[in-house]
């Protein structure tokens, strides 16, 4: 296999989970490859002699997700908005590596977010329903925005019930207000304390539009 020479590179890597909902560590390095993202269970890494692929590690004590995010991949086969998945290791995934800035990026330097993307997000939800998936945990870190398309990066969640309503609040609080912030590039201590008031506030009886009332003056930067 062509990552044959990267399996070993990463066996001088340790990926360590700490805690809920907190970022896991990386132990270790190589010259062979650098760190492209970081998230709850895993962390993603990118070689330098094949750098059409990225290499999804996880952390020990998180294996049984890799395993579920395989079966997501298999159901998905290939589309369009979602990176192509190529096989797997002991404890990493190997995916394609998709160039662009996240959404979350995009806001941070004041970027703009065609109407494109979300049209594009919605068509994506759609196909991994219909491919008997539960599409949740869509956020501003897992949509890449790609020539102007979108591509979601992170399908691990894909095989959880229920709806966490992230992607509706999102795609509403785009439509309503996103006018007031196009171009601009909000500081990220603003876009922080929106992720904590929302991880605060969440709840059965949420309500979006009071929410981002209260965050309206947050928006005019």
């Amino acid at each position: 296999m062509q990552w044959d020479s990267a399996e070993k590179e990463l066996r001088r890597v340790t990926v360590s989970s700490t805690g809920e909902n907190e970022l896991v560590t990386i132990k270790g390095n190589s010259d062979a490859f650098k760190c492209i993202g970081v998230g709850t269970d895993a962390a993603v890494f990118r070689f330098f002699h094949i750098p059409h692929l990225a290499f999804k590690v996880y952390s020990d004590d998180k294996l049984d997700k890799k395993d579920l995010e395989t079966e997501v991949y298999l159901r998905l086969g290939h589309s369009e908005y979602y990176p192509e998945y190529y096989g797997r290791g002991s404890n990493f995934l190997v995916i394609s590596y998709e160039e662009g800035t996240t959404l979350h990026d995009c806001l941070l330097k004041g970027i703009h977010i065609p109407k494109q993307v979300i049209h594009d997000v919605d068509d994506a939800r759609n196909y991994a329903s219909k491919s008997g998936l539960n599409p949740r945990d869509i956020h501003l870190k897992n949509i890449l925005l790609c020539q102007g398309r979108a591509k979601i990066l992170d399908v691990s969640e894909y095989m959880k019930p229920g709806n966490d309503h992230r992607w509706e609040y999102l795609k509403e609080g785009y439509h309503a207000h996103y006018h007031l912030i196009d171009g601009k590039a909000i500081p990220l201590w603003i876009l922080e304390t929106v992720r904590k008031w929302y991880n605060q506030k969440k709840s059965e009886t949420f309500n979006l539009k009071n929410f981002v009332k209260e965050l309206a003056m947050l928006f005019r930067v």
